[in-house]
């Protein structure tokens, strides 16, 4: 007897009449967003804590104020991925903190005419000066100059011979931003004009901003739509301990078994080497990926971060078990050459839970390892399960096969008892029937290069019908996730000549 959802067993009108049932026709296909989530600033028209997709690099100027940190974040997104939907999700300034600000002082005019290269967050502002200026006239043109390029995060004063900068925003982010001129150099035809000194903030960054931002309100608005990839540009304390819940195992998390949504969060964070190892030892998020920032590097935090997160959303977006090391990071703008990790430098960063990037041949930063901040389990022994970000994105890939591949074959079925005798057609599902659908489901991930040894799974899956709940059925899912090369380890056990026995042998 076939199991029929619509036509009624009892129909007289003749002849054909056709049900249309799609259980068997659908394939994976699950929808994956990316969610860039910062500060707007007070031009921007779109309202805070609620996720909105601008579409473009225009409207995004729009919505959230030309030079804002999520403006420029979706500028930096939109350039390197384009395939996957881009939301933003805006948030007020802390309304309590404080701009941050700095100055830059001539400190002597120029004997010769000449063009002054400023840095300000990575984007150069050319000044022309003539020999003839005074510091104060320079000081002038540099804040004209730096006023007229509403992109960058900051406003400027003149008081003579000094400039004031003040970000648009209150916040601590703010202090990230550095001020310095000539980063190119006489090989990039950057050197100030003879004569011409200025002096930059210390440490060339701004300071005194304070605040972080408040994402109750926003993180609520998200509900559970399919935030796949989410670049959170501050590791501050309560930023990661908020985002690290929503995307978190518990039973309010996007991991956890009610929700079921999954996704991670990716970000950046800046500091010195002994500073940012200390750091992230300290940490233990499985579902967060912070990658390491040079102190040097011209590049905001907040671009470095979209960047990470654009390029990490195409890539496993694709296949979420490939491993995302070279992939470059065009558009942010790496630290001078002598300012960056070294190779053990690297290493220990990866060994305390950041992920780490390095400047390819071409010049251009690339991932080199997608680390996560987890580092140790529930007990607080050391653990690797979730150190990669791959695999929290393979394991995703894998349970949505599994709630799709199930749901669509069996989603108004009878349960029974293997062995049990029906008719075929019945919409009857029993433990032995379910097994086989896992594991046909399984292969099918094997083919698509998600998972290895299938024999082994097989002989681990265990399915069983509940001995307290006769609607139920138990499963244990092992699966074995495939790994990626990211180490080729050769012994080099070079010979100056072959033995004479060696080589008869050979």
């Amino acid at each position: 007897m076939v199991s029929f959802t619509q036509t009624p067993a009892d129909w007289k009108v003749p002849l054909v009449t056709i049900e249309v049932d799609p259980s068997q026709a659908g394939t994976p296909t699950f929808p994956k967003y990316m969610l860039l989530a910062d500060y707007k600033i007070a031009a921007g028209t779109a309202p805070a804590n609620a996720p909105v997709s601008p579409g473009s690099v225009a409207v995004a100027k729009s919505m959230f104020g030309d030079g804002s940190p999520l403006a420029r974040a979706f500028e930096r997104a939109f350039a390197l991925n384009k395939g996957t939907p881009i939301y933003c999700l805006p948030v007020a300034e802390p309304g309590a903190g404080v701009a941050a600000s700095g100055t830059i002082v001539v400190a002597s005019a120029p004997t010769a005419a000449g063009t002054v290269y400023l840095y300000i967050a990575g984007q150069r502002v050319a000044v022309g000066v003539l020999s003839s200026d005074t510091t104060a006239q320079v000081a002038t043109k540099i804040n004209a100059a730096i006023n007229a390029v509403t992109s960058l995060p900051v406003t400027s004063g003149v008081s003579t011979s000094t400039v004031t900068l003040t970000t648009k925003w209150k916040g601590i982010s703010g202090n990230d931003i550095r001020v310095e001129d000539s980063v190119l150099g006489v090989n990039g035809g950057e050197v100030l004009p003879a004569g011409l000194a200025l002096t930059h903030p210390t440490n060339n960054v701004l300071a005194s901003g304070t605040g972080v931002p408040d994402w109750t309100a926003a993180i609520a608005a998200l509900g559970d739509d399919p935030w796949e990839y989410v670049s959170v540009a501050h590791t501050d304390t309560g930023s990661l301990s908020v985002w690290g819940t929503e995307y978190g195992f518990s039973d309010s998390g996007r991991w956890g078994w009610l929700r079921e949504t999954y996704g991670s969060v990716f970000s950046a964070r800046r500091d010195t080497y002994s500073n940012q190892v200390a750091w992230g030892a300290a940490l233990n998020q499985p579902v967060v990926s912070v990658l390491d920032v040079e102190v040097k590097s011209p590049t905001p935090i907040w671009e470095w971060a979209a960047a990470y997160t654009a390029r990490a959303a195409a890539a496993l977006s694709a296949d979420p078990a490939r491993p995302l090391q070279t992939l470059s990071l065009d558009g942010v703008q790496p630290a001078p050459k002598g300012a960056r990790r070294n190779k053990s430098e690297m290493n220990g960063l990866a060994q305390s839970g950041i992920a780490i990037q390095a400047v390819n041949p071409d010049g251009m930063p690339a991932i080199m390892r997608e680390q996560t901040l987890y580092q140790r389990n529930s007990l607080g022994q050391p653990d690797n399960a979730y150190e990669l970000v791959t695999t929290l994105h393979t394991l995703a890939a894998l349970f949505r096969r599994l709630q799709q591949g199930i749901t669509n074959k069996y989603p108004r079925h009878k349960l029974a008892n293997d062995g049990t005798r029906f008719g075929a057609g019945q919409a009857i599902v029993t433990p032995k029937i379910i097994k086989g659908e896992i594991i046909a489901l399984y292969r099918a991930a094997e083919f698509d290069g998600l998972v290895e040894n299938v024999s082994a799974f097989k002989a681990a899956l265990i399915v069983e019908r509940s001995s307290t709940n006769p609607n139920r059925v138990n499963v244990l899912y092992p699966p074995d996730l495939i790994n990626q090369l990211r180490h080729l380890a050769t012994l080099a056990q070079f010979r100056l000549q072959f033995a004479t026995t060696d080589a008869a042998a050979a």
